[in-house]
């Protein structure tokens, strides 16, 4: 077997986001959007308070309907969970708030239309919100007013989506081009703010894309997360905006590549730049680039097709952003489970700590992509508010704080001096990108294959794409590893992909599927245009469909230690 510090790439190929593996790459992104030119320097503007009273003039009567009562509605009955048996066979704990929910009409026209760059942008004051709090929207446009449109995202008969709210007309302007802050590299926006949303009864918890729509056609997405504080709902679904940051091109510099000599772009790709002139610290104070998913970044490709059917099921579920996590690790103890998204790989030591504890309490983890939890990052303040700026040198000899408070040290949690591999927490080990290969059953009999009808050896065509993460026998993570699927990666030095489930004594379990491109392979709409959610593929997706099933039945029903312990046979795989 090869000596794990060479299964690892180095800083610069492991950074490349790649497409050569097909359409279930990691990066995944929708190409809604056109590259374009930048956004120019423009005179300050006030605030206009949004108010649930005016209207942008609806095009048709059904679609005037449809907007006023989504002013309107709100929960007047509290929620009740059950646990319910589906079709199939499968319990899982539900809840009739999600089933009430998405019970409500679906609204199609939440998808955008291609853009260029600076046509209309912009990012709001926090990335999550809680009922009674207040989000201001920092955005420019070229249009000469626009408004905003509120969209829960879930199921909804198959649309994905409901309009929740819509602003007024506001006025529109171009703002000022972003300031690059020396020595980190850092792109932030010091924008005047355009519009102030309070967040009340009639925003249902959930992940939200807020479309800003200029007057003459402009169309992008502002991602916000309404969470409940409050909720003890049996699983929590965590958005990944930690990542999304790091990976944001806007102004030209993100936490991998820089443009030399101070130069600003806005498009997401191509890449352009270089590693060394890549940022030290990104902010939340900017928008995601316009050419990557229409502004949701990391969004749509890699957490809604787990929304779109967690909401489609009727889960007892609720939403924060990591974020949310690093900021109050000890909600995660009012939960059962919690489901780590496609791609999840910064984390701070706050909430690497509280899963750490989560999990010994009995809290079981679900990580649905690779490479989580492979770079330790800090959060430090903007202009705007608490954890606004995301901190990660990858180097120990940049960072400030090697020899002061080494364990906070922002490298891969494998490094010294922090020395706190990712498996010790998930299973698996992250090992390369560009994977292009089949997913091989090693056992059957494990409870997340239970109704899937697959077999010893059978493989599941193309599941293992982009990057990937195995077992490592006698390496840091646990020895009480099952490996449940065992996939030879034949294009990246013969190497494996596993797909692992392990619990810790008197505590909770952890499932990791170990590629980063099952999120994408259980889309399953035939109603969402398919250049945003790709339909079905036959032979996969229902098989990993039922798995989720099975996984949320598990996770959701308390320590997994006592009701599906893990016997460790990695050995016999």
């Amino acid at each position: 077997m090869t000596n794990r510090d060479e299964q690892i790439p180095a800083e610069p190929a492991e950074s490349v986001p790649s497409d050569r593996s097909g359409r279930f790459t990691r990066r995944r992104f929708i190409g809604w959007a056109s590259a374009g030119g930048v956004v120019t320097v423009a005179a300050a503007i006030g605030i206009a308070e949004a108010t649930t009273g005016a209207e942008r003039p609806p095009s048709t009567t059904a679609a005037r309907a449809v907007r006023r009562s989504a002013h309107t509605t709100s929960r007047t009955q509290p929620p009740t969970e059950a646990i319910t048996t589906l079709p199939d066979g499968v319990a899982i704990p539900t809840s009739s708030a999600i089933i009430a929910e998405n019970a409500k009409v679906g609204h199609a026209w939440w998808v955008t239309t291609p853009q260029n760059a600076g046509d209309i942008e912009g990012y709001a004051s926090q990335g999550s919100a809680a009922a009674g709090d207040t989000v201001t929207l920092y955005v420019s446009t070229k249009a000469a007013m626009f408004h905003v449109e509120a969209y829960r995202m879930g199921y909804y008969q198959g649309i994905g989506a409901r309009l929740v709210w819509q602003s007024s007309d506001v006025p529109g302007v171009l703002q000022a081009l972003p300031v690059l802050i020396p020595p980190t590299n850092t792109i932030e926006c010091q924008w005047t703010p355009s519009l102030a949303i309070t967040i009340d009864a009639t925003w249902p918890p959930g992940a939200y894309l807020l479309k800003l729509v200029g007057s003459t056609g402009e169309q992008q997405f502002v991602p916000l997360c309404v969470r409940d504080d409050a909720s003890r709902a049996a699983i929590v679904i965590q958005q990944g905006v930690a990542s999304w940051q790091a990976y944001n091109r806007w102004g030209g510099y993100s936490l991998y590549y820089g443009n030399h000599d101070g130069n600003l772009s806005f498009t997401h790709a191509p890449a352009g730049g270089t590693y060394d002139d890549r940022a030290r610290i990104v902010s939340f104070d900017r928008p995601y680039d316009h050419d990557w998913a229409s502004g949701a970044a990391d969004f749509v490709g890699n957490e809604f097709p787990v929304i779109f059917q967690a909401e489609q099921l009727g889960l007892d579920v609720t939403y924060w952003t990591d974020v949310d996590l690093h900021a109050r690790p000890r909600l995660l103890s009012n939960h059962k489970g919690l489901v780590s998204m496609g791609h999840d790989e910064y984390w701070s030591a706050a909430m690497r700590d509280g899963a750490t504890q989560a999990l010994a309490g009995g809290v079981n983890l679900a990580f649905l992509g690779a490479n989580a939890c492979y770079r330790q990052i800090r959060f430090e303040p903007s202009p705007l508010g608490p954890n606004r700026h995301q901190v990660c040198y990858k180097s120990a000899a940049e960072d400030p704080l090697t020899g002061k408070d080494d364990a906070l040290v922002t490298v891969n949690w494998s490094q010294a001096p922090v020395n706190r591999p990712e498996a010790q927490l998930i299973g698996s080990t992250y090992q390369d990108i560009d994977a292009n290969a089949d997913m091989v059953i090693t056992d059957p009999s494990s409870w997340a294959l239970v109704g899937t009808g697959l077999a010893t050896n059978q493989h599941l065509a193309n599941v293992v794409q982009g990057e990937f993460d195995r077992y490592v026998p006698n390496g840091a993570g646990p020895a009480n590893v099952d490996v449940i699927a065992h996939s030879i990666v034949p294009n990246r030095h013969g190497n494996y992909s596993d797909v692992t489930w392990y619990t810790v004594p008197n505590g909770g379990g952890v499932f990791a599927t170990g590629n980063a491109s099952w999120v994408g392979q259980l889309t399953n709409s035939v109603l969402v245009p398919p250049n945003v959610l790709p339909g079905p593929v036959a032979g996969v997706t229902p098989a990993l469909l039922r798995i989720m099933e099975n996984v949320y039945s598990v996770i959701g029903s308390g320590p997994a230690s006592t009701t599906h312990p893990s016997q460790g046979n990695w050995r016999s795989s």
